[in-house]
């Protein structure tokens, strides 16, 4: 499901994509602007869905990073400033002093606490919404963390609050008529909090407002250890127009609109490319160009991308070319599968064009050093740059 759902979720916002970059009247970016709301309105229940699936299939794996608790509220209130606004809600955020050292999932963190806080603007008409986080524990090796959103909104009656953190659940049935909603969100961020060994809850007033919180436990990072430093923010697609125009690009995809998707936002780019619809005609085209990169989808007729990395990666020369899996398949499950084909990295359908770039650069960059490694001046000669 996560295949066929998300394949042509690719050729729309990829096209809407396209669409805006060419050049377009205000009011075309008005429309388009539509389109993309309710792409990612609907890619977010995909998401949902998706996750809760893991989640209960017991196949769910969470992240090991710096976590900063701080950063992390900003983030949520960034997202939901616009919304916030648009319906007069004040956005507090309380976050005291925490340690600087907690390892966890952020983007797991984000999203429990982002869950809260969108249903916390969803059902409050005007007023507040304030996000907390605090400590309750610390030991020597790890800190339990609370975390709540309060807003000032409709509140629930007592009766209803044992079914909100069910999967599909909401308060009742004109809930969805009214305001939207699968009712996953809550179940998600219950989950996602056990999973980090804590666990959620609500208290809430009818006509006063709601406090919903979780708890995490974090770990500490140990003295020896380092944190990796932040990547810095850059503008991947100029850095590859720049630095590596010309390269050329093989593109292997079954689909015909996800393949004129990527030719253009990668031809844009200053790149040259070539495209296949299988992996027998990938592995042909492999053999005969020695390609920067190949962008790889997973499930091909008569040859599919696992296959047909394996059969690449044989061929005299191509041990190292990088070969990104360009796919719709998004669990833990298939990316571990890529990788151990002979992928280089994955990139999950639908993909924005900054996230596109970013992954490209990562694989032209690390092949670039690599180049400029093994070029070592014998005794008495020069060594030549690429």
């Amino acid at each position: 499901m996560s295949h066929e759902i998300r394949t042509p979720m690719n050729g729309i916002l990829g096209m809407a994509n396209i669409l805006r970059r060419e050049g377009i009247t205000a009011k075309q970016a008005e429309r388009l602007d539509t389109i993309d709301s309710s792409a990612h309105y609907l890619l977010g229940v995909i998401n949902d869905i998706l996750d809760i699936s893991k989640i209960e299939a017991g196949k769910f794996e969470l992240d090991e990073a710096p976590v900063a608790v701080g950063a992390l509220l900003e983030n949520v209130a960034s997202i939901l400033a616009e919304r916030a606004r648009a319906r007069n809600i004040r956005l507090h955020m309380e976050c005291e002093a925490l340690p600087p050292d907690l390892v966890g999932d952020a983007t797991r963190l984000q999203q429990a606490v982002l869950n809260y806080a969108t249903n916390a603007i969803k059902f409050t008409e005007n007023g507040t919404v304030t996000l907390r986080a605090r400590k309750l524990e610390e030991t020597s090796t790890s800190v339990t963390l609370h975390f709540e959103v309060e807003d000032t909104g409709i509140g629930i009656p007592a009766e209803t609050l044992p079914r909100l953190f069910r999967a599909f659940e909401q308060a009742d049935n004109s809930t969805t008529r009214k305001y939207g909603g699968t009712g996953l969100g809550l179940a998600i961020t219950r989950r996602l909090a056990e999973l980090m060994g804590g666990e959620a809850g609500v208290s809430s007033q009818p006509g006063l407002g709601s406090r919903f919180w979780f708890t995490v436990v974090l770990s500490k990072v140990s003295a020896t250890s380092a944190i990796p430093a932040a990547t810095p923010v850059i503008d991947a697609e100029a850095v590859i127009r720049r630095d590596f125009g010309g390269c050329r690009i093989l593109v292997v995809d079954d689909e015909p609109i996800n393949r004129e998707v990527a030719e253009m936002l990668l031809q844009d780019a200053g790149l040259v490319t070539d495209t296949a619809d299988d992996g027998t005609q990938a592995v042909s085209k492999a053999r005969a160009t020695d390609y920067a990169i190949i962008l790889m989808d997973m499930q091909m007729p008569r040859l599919n991308g696992l296959d047909a990395t394996r059969q690449i990666r044989a061929l005299a020369g191509r041990g190292d070319t990088p070969i990104i899996a360009m796919t719709a398949n998004a669990f833990a499950a298939d990316k571990a599968r890529c990788i151990e084909a002979g992928m280089n990295d994955f990139l999950i359908k639908p993909y924005a064009p900054d996230v596109l770039f970013a992954t490209l650069l990562r694989s032209l960059t690390r092949t670039r050093g690599h180049q400029e490694s093994t070029l070592v001046a014998a005794p008495g000669e020069t060594k030549l740059p690429v």
